[in-house]
């Protein structure tokens, strides 16, 4: 994205009219009713292996009946992956034609696991308190779950027509496979075929740590591929009471530290280089001036390595790889027969999943087999489109004045990789600001903050009446 087009469509914030909500957040029809979905999806564990997601795709299924839409509108596709039932849902909201091709509307049913005994409350109940909603999922990602199938309830209440096809697709496994999210766009593209698709598992606010204040917004327009290498070492072995010179776990190791020591090329894109300009004028000390620095001159080698030396910045700026599991070994008084670690890589849109393979394989010499057991999906960049640029930033401006919209490439890895790899441009737009402290996804104790949940209704209303409403 030019400067000239954020200059302009900064200049059009005053011009923009757009009706809110006139009720307090949380009093509205619309507002309960959403609650009561949360609270539903939020009971049920749709975390891998205890089958629940079809559960819930059939909940929602049966809402979006409920409000009108035709049966044949609502799909409910089953899966079975490696011991594990799931689904996909999909829902299409008619339109006239008149706005084009149709939105995808993405989110994914599934959670990460959540161990009772280890949360202070129960994972699986939603639990207000302090201000907060906590709950798995309550963040990653059933809020988005939540804003989008109740926002297709309210617009459907209310009458609204859009001019284009709005697709609410939900998936069964991103926290893990993704393989429904490969499997429809392979089977079933017919269903979710679209222009573009905006994304509620990525974008998204951020709030000051210590005043609460919005900061900026992020507009997720990339993501880094994920990929899993494993590094074996083989041996004959023996009894460990006539050790060789040559022992798998040691020379699997001395491997590792070689992974460890190496830092992959510093790069940059267009979606980078604006977000470091951006975030640069608001992130205080070293850090921001070397944001600034960087995006001003990418060949700055200080700044770049000062952003690589912060755990959140260093995937903005190099492809990583880094050391997460290890097997080794298969009696305590044996010499060890095979070694293996896992070896997890978030590789920058543009290079080759294939490159980084033989890289990994040339630092670890030969005696050490680099292999990938699970092909990995890569993508490049979606292409920062004036009509989704203006309209999110039209209704980010709307429910917090001031706030800029920046474009954001995540260092992580959603179902919006694969659509992107199909040909389907797709868009981080969550709805929800939060402040970097409170983010405990993936983690105990998962939660958002109430009043954050409310204007997530309202950035989704208000974003979808935008790009598929009529223009007054």
């Amino acid at each position: 994205m030019t400067k000239t087009l954020f200059a302009a469509l900064a200049g059009a914030f005053c011009l923009v009219s757009l009706a809110a909500a006139a009720e307090p957040p949380g009093s509205r029809p619309s507002d309960r009713k959403a609650r009561e979905i949360f609270a539903k999806v939020i009971s049920i564990p749709t975390e891998v292996g205890r089958n629940k997601v079809p559960e819930m795709a059939e909940y929602l299924a049966g809402e979006f009946r409920a409000a009108g839409f035709p049966a044949d509108d609502v799909k409910v596709i089953p899966y079975h992956f490696t011991g594990d039932e799931t689904a996909v849902l999909i829902v299409r909201y008619r339109g006239d034609g008149s706005g084009g091709r149709p939105i995808v509307l993405m989110a994914h049913m599934d959670v990460v696991t959540a161990k009772r005994e280890d949360w202070e409350r129960d994972p699986y109940q939603l639990i207000e308190a302090d201000g907060f909603f906590y709950g798995r999922g309550t963040y990653d990602i059933k809020q988005g779950v939540t804003a989008l199938t109740s926002t297709f309830l309210r617009l459907r209440q209310e009458g609204f027509k859009p001019k284009r096809d709005l697709i609410i697709y939900f998936s069964g496994d991103e926290e893990t496979s993704q393989q429904t999210t490969v499997a429809t766009v392979r089977d079933h593209r017919d269903l979710i075929d679209a222009e573009f698709a905006l994304n509620s598992d990525s974008g998204g606010g951020t709030l000051d740590d210590d005043t609460g204040k919005p900061i900026y917004y992020s507009l997720q327009a990339a993501e880094k591929t994920y990929a899993d290498f494993a590094l074996t070492v083989r041996n004959p072995g023996g009894h460990s009471s006539l050790p060789r010179p040559d022992n798998a776990i040691y020379e699997l190791a001395a491997a590792l530290g070689k992974v460890q020591a190496y830092a992959f090329p510093v790069m940059h894109n267009e979606i980078t280089i604006a977000s470091f300009r951006a975030t640069g004028k608001t992130t205080p000390g070293e850090l921001g001036a070397a944001m600034t620095k960087f995006a001003a001159n990418p060949d700055d080698a200080a700044a770049a390595a000062t952003l690589s030396a912060n755990p959140s910045y260093v995937g903005q700026v190099r492809t990583t790889c880094v050391a997460t599991r290890l097997a080794g070994g298969h009696a305590d008084n044996a010499l060890p027969q095979s070694a293996t670690a896992n070896i997890n890589c978030r590789i920058f849109p543009g290079i080759k999943v294939d490159a980084v393979r033989a890289k990994l394989q040339e630092l670890v010499g030969s005696g050490v087999t680099v292999t990938e057991p699970n092909p990995a999906m890569s993508s490049d960049p979606s292409p920062l489109r004036a009509d989704v640029v203006g309209a999110v930033t039209r209704v980010v401006q709307k429910l917090r004045p001031g706030v800029p919209v920046v474009p954001n490439q995540a260092s992580g890895a959603t179902d919006g990789l694969v659509f992107r790899a199909a040909g389907i441009p797709t868009y981080g737009t969550d709805g929800l600001f939060i402040r970097s402290k409170d983010d405990f996804s993936h983690g105990l104790n998962e939660r958002v903050p109430v009043d954050g949940f409310y204007l997530c209704l309202d950035h989704w209303y208000l974003l979808l009446k935008d790009l598929a409403g009529k223009r007054k």
